[in-house]
């Protein structure tokens, strides 16, 4: 994948304006919604058991985060994710805090055992625990990484046409035999509660206008992290309160050029 199939694929999100239905939690509902209206998507959030199947049947893609978890909305994410299933939606999973809690980790296995996962998009913590390893956490943040993430990144992408993202220091993404690490991206991303959901949403966003699973991440990937970076040279150290507001202005603005100037994708492996 090169930099111009990236920016082709920014200019498509742009053009189709695709519906990416969220179920999503309370803490980033807000964030994510403008984030997505900034980089060009529509997003829809809709959590009643009543419309959450309907509504993931009409959208572009379905974006599932576990990051405020009640049994009232594992039972919406688990009718919507089957009509996305049944109705060719990709799905694409945050599994927030998955290993913190006995809950959040039978929740995160529950919801990869009975969906066919698009694209899973976490920290290495959430990620292992999800895929039933054990490694550290602390609340919904990663301990450090302990073990090789490219083999737990390709370890968990174990159901064909499934895609994970490991999302750190630098980025890989992996449907376990063709892998791409990013390095774009900027510290204050993790100083702004929401960053990481966004990014998913984000990710569902180019999910929903690229068939392939591998190339509609590592391009959302590219593009998210280089419009952190904007952002934080705008904002010249001003703190994460500003640089929020900018990280929004950045993804509405991006231009191909900047990605181009900008985004640090390699191939691998495959």
């Amino acid at each position: 994948m090169n930099i111009q199939e990236i920016t082709s694929l920014l200019e498509k999100v742009r053009e189709i304006n695709p519906l990416v239905h969220n179920i999503t939690n309370v803490v980033v509902t807000n964030f994510t919604a403008n984030g997505l209206l900034a980089i060009g998507a529509s997003p829809v959030m809709a959590y009643a058991h009543e419309e959450a199947g309907d509504m993931a049947k009409i959208a572009g893609a379905l974006v599932l985060n576990m990051g405020t978890l009640s049994e009232k909305e594992v039972k919406s994410m688990l009718i919507a994710g089957k009509s996305a299933n049944q109705h060719g939606v990709p799905v694409i999973f945050d599994p927030v805090g998955a290993g913190a809690t006995a809950y959040r980790t039978e929740t995160a296995n529950r919801i990869m055992k009975e969906l066919d996962i698009s694209i899973i998009r976490g920290n290495a913590a959430e990620i292992a625990n999800a895929a039933g390893q054990q490694w550290n956490i602390k609340g919904v943040d990663a301990g450090e990484a302990e073990g090789n993430t490219l083999e737990l990144a390709k370890s968990a992408a174990n159901k064909p046409g499934s895609v994970t993202v490991i999302t750190g220091k630098q980025d890989i993404v992996t449907d376990g035999h063709t892998t791409f690490t990013i390095r774009n991206g900027h510290s204050l991303l993790t100083k702004v509660t929401g960053a990481g959901c966004l990014l998913t949403s984000v990710v569902g966003a180019f999910a929903a206008v690229e068939k392939d699973p591998v190339k509609a991440a590592a391009a959302a990937l590219v593009v998210y992290g280089s419009a952190a970076e904007i952002a934080a040279e705008n904002t010249d150290g001003r703190g994460p309160g500003t640089f929020q507001i900018e990280f929004l202005n950045s993804l509405y603005n991006i231009s191909a050029e900047d990605v181009e100037m900008r985004g640090s994708i390699e191939k691998t492996e495959g």
